[in-house]
């Protein structure tokens, strides 16, 4: 007897499922980074008129 071949499309419904959330994982990861740097730097241009 052979074995079943729902084994395969099993494997490809994981890997795509975790493609998304590597993917989703990765924009919030860079939001976060985004909005960190948006609070360490100052409101508005720190420039002088001289």
């Amino acid at each position: 007897m052979t074995a079943p071949s729902k084994a395969i499309p099993q494997k490809d419904e994981r890997a795509e499922r975790l493609a998304a959330a590597l993917r989703e994982n990765l924009k919030r990861r860079k939001a976060q980074a985004r909005a960190q740097q948006a609070a360490d730097k100052p409101a508005g241009p720190a420039k002088a008129d001289g």
